[in-house]
């Protein structure tokens, strides 16, 4: 069974999770952890979402920060290899790696390229469309 894990600071998790479900109805069951709106400790959180895992299930974590707590706390557990973490979420690298992994087993490699193609929609739109201003004048 594939689980799907959103966790962060305070409730980017959970608003992510709202988009995902809006955007893909048909993705796998995703849990949200926004940590530190109560007093549950982070590691406490995310022990009890991975609780009863087991190693014919694939899991995919998609963390907020490289160097946050949150995605610290899920560092313990990548010694299980069905355990997948992905830092720096946002929605086209959330999309590519749901679509891109549907319907298959995950690999690290599928991973890879579905973060590289989500790469491409990371763009600085005002230099994107003066450089697509410039590629039409020239065409003329």
């Amino acid at each position: 069974m594939r689980k799907v894990i959103f966790a962060s600071h305070h409730t980017l998790a959970a608003g992510m999770k709202d988009t995902v479900e809006y955007i893909i109805p048909n993705a796998p069951e995703i849990t949200a952890i926004s940590a530190y709106l109560d007093n549950v400790p982070v590691e406490e959180a995310i022990k009890k979402v991975l609780n009863g895992v087991g190693p014919d299930d694939e899991v995919l974590v998609f963390t907020d920060l490289l160097s946050g707590s949150v995605n610290q706390g899920f560092i313990p557990y990548l010694n299980q290899p069905n355990i997948h973490v992905i830092t720096g979420m946002n929605l086209p690298v959330i999309m590519a790696v749901l679509l891109g992994t549907m319907g298959q087993k995950i690999t690290p490699e599928l991973i890879q390229k579905s973060i590289t193609d989500a790469r491409t929609q990371l763009v600085y739109v005002n230099d994107y469309l003066q450089a697509q201003a410039e590629a039409d004048e020239e065409d003329e």
